[in-house]
């Protein structure tokens, strides 16, 4: 008679599958613009629903000779404001018992990672939202716009940024640190800059005098701009953020021609760009994490969330500018 083997089909209700129980989650942006937020109250004077800052204007040059026995005409100081609206903000999720109780992961753990990140994320949209809302206006290789009718050739070129560090300058514009301007751009608008020829682009003196950030792959600082390569600026995380209002993406309103290309903002900004102010009382400079209160008979449903009261303003449109490119990776 011949052997007969045990094995795993035999033994089925014992070779199970295996569970990894420590918690993976989707890939997360990096989150940036909440930090270009440089004005924040110092000396509010109470609680309100917006918050005005005040900004003197200065005085005209005065370079003519005074007379030996002529009083001067004394001259008007004035001034103008800046308003930052607050406004609520916030989201949850809650997890039953029965999960609790049934699932081999740590899922009120797990959940509470995923609130909080969405905190951050929900957060710096705001911000990225303000900035990229602001008027001084551009088009890419020095196109005339407007952005619904941007072409391939309206691309991100070195000259772009020549011309608005130069804009920047003029209206005394104060770096932001290290003597550059800061920059941030999607990496396939990034893509272009880089691919672009001649000893006036990016990749030439590089090549002479930094060649290991080429191999690395680092943009770094370029024409005065420190810059940032973000997702976060593509033309489908606008939409999606801003509620497909945004007219970025191709076949919208205002996308590219022809609903042929998308359309990416390139945000070069100086000091004292943007601001940023919140409600001392019930939330602060952060979102808050909130656990809420169980208030089901059977204290089963239990609430995470988070919460802030706040809101982010341009503070010096002069400080932003906006340049709106297509890319040659995208259509």
């Amino acid at each position: 008679m011949a052997d007969v083997p045990t094995t795993a089909t035999t033994l089925a209700n014992q070779v199970t599958t295996a569970y990894e129980q420590y918690a993976y989650f989707a890939l997360r942006d990096e989150l940036y613009f909440d930090a270009c937020a440089s004005i924040k109250p110092v000396a509010q004077s109470h609680r309100g629903s917006t918050v005005q800052f005040n900004i003197y204007n200065e005085l005209a040059p005065k370079v003519s000779v005074l007379s030996e026995t002529v009083d001067v005409d004394a001259v008007a100081v004035s001034d103008s404001i800046v308003t930052v609206a607050l406004n609520e903000y916030g989201n949850a999720a809650i997890t039953t018992a029965r999960v609790r109780g049934l699932s081999f992961m740590m899922v009120s753990e797990d959940v509470a990672n995923i609130v909080g990140y969405n905190a951050g994320i929900s957060f710096d949209c705001l911000a990225r939202n303000v900035l990229v809302a602001g008027s001084n206006v551009y088009f890419g290789n020095g196109g005339a716009g407007p952005r619904n009718t941007l072409v391939a050739a309206n691309s991100l070129k070195a000259a772009d940024v020549r011309r608005r560090v130069a804009n920047l300058s003029m209206d005394n514009v104060q770096r932001v640190m290290n003597g550059l301007y800061k920059g941030f751009f999607s990496p396939d608008v990034e893509v272009d800059l880089r691919e672009e020829t001649g000893t006036a682009g990016w990749r030439d003196p590089h090549a002479y005098s930094q060649p290991e950030q080429i191999w690395n792959g680092e943009t770094g600082a370029f024409e005065g701009v420190s810059w940032i390569s973000t997702p976060r600026l593509t033309a489908a995380n606008l939409e999606t953020a801003q509620g497909g209002a945004g007219g970025f993406v191709n076949g919208g309103a205002a996308g590219g021609a022809s609903g042929n290309f998308d359309v990416a903002p390139v945000i070069i900004l100086g000091n004292q760009a943007l601001a940023k102010t919140w409600s001392t009382l019930v939330s602060g400079p952060m979102p808050n994490t909130i656990l809420g209160e169980v208030v089901d008979k059977l204290r089963r449903f239990v609430p995470v969330g988070w919460y802030w009261l706040g809101g982010f303003g341009r503070f010096r449109e002069a400080a932003i500018r906006r340049i709106e490119v297509t890319s040659t990776m995208v259509k």
